[in-house]
């Protein structure tokens, strides 16, 4: 079987498992380079020392998570395909991915939230940067939802995440009021939750939404790079704040492993604080 061939096969397999577009579009990035590489061979002649060798040179120029990104592609596709009985000998199966040292995610402090929501102009920017801070979601999730999506009775809404597993979060009242009046301005008929400004008017693309982000900070005067992942950050860190227990901030977030949302107590310097004020 050609490298080609075992793609197209795996890439059918995946989408039925579930596998979401934005890590397959990632896979098929992958598939190419490493097509390019090798040429389109037949993947049983792919060894574990051919593999180690595009790795080497690979990891000359790229960051250690786009390195480890790679190792989880060829791995998960050599897996598949010898466990499919296309190769006799998974030549993947030892490699590893390098270890990462930890990193903590970029927060931003309620002084910061309180500057953009100064920088909101608009219903629909209020609303979309309200919509982030208060769930928590990712910027992929929100792209996704639909009007009717919206349980204004609870201030919840059902996310369909990473790997198409739903879990409930939950929006605060501000955020509430100004879905309502962004809802309620609007003249489409698109069941879009948010839609481009400009006509012609259609769902609302993850590139856009990152751009009106950046258009809030840039008003709210904020000398640093604000993206919305950080509103995501934001939220778990000051939930960690509140005192909010790191098993139902996980739940919130979509995590499946608790160690994911374990590092936001790393963060949480006034908790912190505030038990080492109770007991020194």
């Amino acid at each position: 079987m050609l490298l080609s061939e075992a793609w197209d096969k795996y890439h059918s397999d995946k989408r039925i498992e579930g596998y979401s577009s934005l890590t397959l579009k990632m896979y098929g990035f992958q598939s190419n380079l490493l097509k390019r590489y090798f040429g389109d061979i037949r993947i049983g002649d792919i060894t574990t020392e051919n593999l180690k060798q595009y790795l080497v040179e690979a990891g000359e120029h790229l960051k250690t998570s786009s390195l480890g990104h790679r190792i989880r592609f060829i791995r998960s596709l050599f897996k598949w395909t010898h466990e499919e009985g296309y190769i006799l000998k998974n030549p993947a199966a030892k490699l590893k991915e390098p270890k990462l040292g930890k990193r903590i995610p970029k927060f931003l402090t309620k002084h910061e939230i309180e500057h953009l929501r100064e920088g909101c102009h608009t219903p629909l920017e209020n609303a979309l940067f309200e919509f982030f801070y208060s769930t928590g979601c990712r910027i992929g999730e929100v792209a996704k939802f639909n009007r009717d999506d919206i349980n204004f009775t609870g201030n919840s809404v059902i996310v369909h995440g990473k790997g198409d597993k739903e879990r409930e979060v939950y929006f605060n009242i501000r955020c509430a009021i100004w879905l309502k009046r962004y809802l309620e301005e609007r003249e489409d008929n698109q069941p879009c939750l948010f839609v481009t400004e400009r006509k012609p008017i259609r769902r609302m693309s993850i590139d856009t939404l990152r751009h009106i982000v950046k258009r809030i900070s840039n008003r709210a005067g904020i000398k640093k790079t604000i993206y919305p992942h950080q509103l995501r950050h934001s939220f778990a860190t000051h939930m960690v704040d509140n005192g909010a227990p790191l098993e139902i901030i996980q739940s919130l977030l979509g995590h499946e492993k608790s160690e994911t949302t374990r590092i936001y107590a790393h963060l949480s310097g006034k908790l912190r604080h505030d038990f080492y004020s109770k007991y020194f």
